[in-house]
């Protein structure tokens, strides 16, 4: 599984109503993200809006940065929107294992 569809069920087990949010640009040959930002839009049962940045464990801190950097970022917390950052990989034991960060 690629991080995002494992963001997005870990999400909707959460219970939360979750989509994926990028889309392939064939002509780019690229991902483009939701507002460059985000690669899951989830809806919780408490009323969050939630954007999530989904990547692997190893990249978390550049998805980080590249949010800190985003021209949006202003915009979506004067909105409420929760934004997370999800790293997935193998941990020593070799299960995998998400890590999270909330960068609201």
């Amino acid at each position: 599984m690629s991080p995002t569809e494992r963001t997005l069920a870990h999400m909707r087990k959460a219970g939360c109503r979750a989509q994926v949010v990028e889309h392939w640009n064939a002509f780019a040959k690229r991902r483009i993200d939701l507002f460059g930002i985000v690669d899951v839009l989830a809806l919780s049962p408490e009323g969050e809006t939630i954007g999530v940045q989904a990547t692997s464990l190893t990249n978390v801190s550049s998805r980080v940065n590249k949010i800190a950097e985003s021209d949006a970022l202003s915009a979506l917390r004067r909105c409420g929107w929760k934004l997370l950052v999800h790293g997935w990989g193998k941990g020593a034991d070799g299960k995998i294992r998400m890590r999270e960060v909330d960068v609201s």
